[in-house]
């Protein structure tokens, strides 16, 4: 099981017993905690991992509409390109499990296309700066991403 902390900006993996396995710095939603369709806040509460995207990629290979577009994030492609919202090397698309809450209607993670990925190496973690997804670190994201798969749960707390 994920369990992310909002107020720490963190990421725990546990095992069966509740233990921390593995840790990391994440960056949420710069707008705060919320589920509204377009709220670029990140969602609270219980969720899957629906889909494990970009395996064999390069941590920092560039990733659009959830499909690699054949570039690596440097410095000096994120200067030519300064207004992309850039998703590096792996995607854990989430997908709600509350209903009405952040399942369904305007409040749906999957559709918000929620993401857990990696961002470039240059962006701050411990903050909140995304548009409603959490960042990793490009090789947090790949460790993460090697030791999970779909159905696994996710809990977003905000404290």
């Amino acid at each position: 099981m994920l369990e992310i902390s909002l107020a720490q900006q963190s990421l725990q993996r546990l095992d069966a017993q509740g233990r921390v396995i593995w840790s990391c710095a994440v960056s949420s939603g710069l707008a705060g905690a919320g589920e509204q369709q377009g709220s670029g806040q990140t969602p609270r509460g219980w969720h899957r991992i629906r889909a494990c995207i970009g395996a064999g990629l390069d941590p920092r290979a560039v990733l659009v509409g959830r499909r690699p577009t054949g570039e690596i994030w440097t410095p000096e492609l994120s200067l030519a390109h300064p207004e992309r919202d850039w998703i590096l090397g792996r995607i854990l698309w989430l997908c709600g499990e509350e209903v009405g809450v952040n399942r369904g209607g305007q409040v749906d993670t999957q559709r918000r296309y929620i993401y857990l990925h990696g961002t470039p190496d240059d962006q701050p973690l411990g903050v909140p700066l995304s548009h409603g997804c959490l960042r990793l670190h490009p090789d947090a994201m790949v460790a993460l991403f090697d030791q999970v798969e779909s159905g696994e749960r996710v809990l977003i707390r905000e404290d």
